[in-house]
């Protein structure tokens, strides 16, 4: 066999990381109820599977210096440490925002306590472009981030709004309680010590993509979006560990186009 030939069979067969090419995000029909458990939803919602640092470095968004986790308070094997569902669907006034955290350790007093600085803490960032364009932009207008520090005490801080409008980029504040209602359900249910939870949240897009935008529409059907998930475990550490999903940064152009569809049938186990 020659070289040409050994060549093309090793094109063929080389690994190459994975991607999904646009997010198709279910309208929900029904208004759940905001407490902490998803499950009167999720199996409506977008979700595809669980994600962790492995499933990570198998995608074209895995940076070394920007996807990693630290074990600073533990010896448990790296697949122990963080594992995570996340759900996303939408209606014509509020995204839902959901998650399912496997994790060994809940940190949510960091080294730097600024109010801004959830990514210093066990945190669940979307970050979330509408509508989407062609416009490399880093936190300008239409770019919005939600951000909940994995505390159910839900402090001034928990739920944090990183934005833009035609001016100015990289508003920080917190998310106002009017735009946000969101539950972290922890204990009960979860092994002792660990630092496990569920988050679920609905965010008024009126009150957020819709502030100081006079041409803001409430969603439709088809209505064409940009998303990424960024999920922090600093583990006892400084800055800690990261996982990004669906983009490689702040970038919007780097964010996962999404679509908005219809309502998605939960799936059902089958009769033998």
């Amino acid at each position: 066999m020659n070289s040409a030939i050994i060549s093309l069979l090793v094109a063929m067969f080389m690994w190459q990381p994975s991607t999904p090419d646009t997010l198709l995000i279910p309208f929900l029909s029904t208004t759940p109820v905001i407490d902490g458990n998803p499950d009167e939803w999720k199996h409506h919602a977008f979700h595809d599977g669980e994600w962790d640092i492995f499933r990570v470095s198998h995608t074209v968004w895995y940076e070394s210096s920007r996807n990693r986790l630290t074990q600073h308070v533990s010896k448990d094997l790296l697949e122990n440490d963080l594992s995570t569902r996340y759900y996303i669907a939408w209606d014509s006034a509020y995204l839902y925002l959901a998650a399912e955290v496997n994790d060994n350790f809940n940190d949510i007093f960091p080294h730097k306590p600024e109010p801004y600085r959830w990514y210093y803490k066990d945190a669940i960032a979307w970050f979330v472009e509408s509508p989407a364009d062609d416009i490399s932009e880093t936190f300008g207008e239409g770019d919005h981030s939600f951000c909940f520090v994995a505390d159910p005490a839900k402090p001034a801080n928990g739920a944090w709004w990183r934005h833009g409008n035609a001016d100015t980029t990289y508003i920080e504040e917190p998310l106002p309680e009017e735009a946000v209602d969101y539950a972290i359900r922890r204990g009960e249910g979860f092994p002792e010590k660990s630092g496990n939870y569920t988050l679920e949240a609905r965010i008024n897009l009126a009150l957020t993509f819709g502030k100081n935008n006079p041409d803001w529409q409430p969603p439709k059907v088809g209505d064409p979006w940009r998303m990424m998930i960024v999920h922090c475990d600093p583990d006892g550490g400084d800055y800690g560990g990261h996982l990004l999903i669906y983009g490689r940064g702040d970038d919007d152009q780097t964010w996962t186009p999404a679509v908005l569809g219809g309502e998605k049938n939960a799936q059902e186990r089958k009769e033998r």
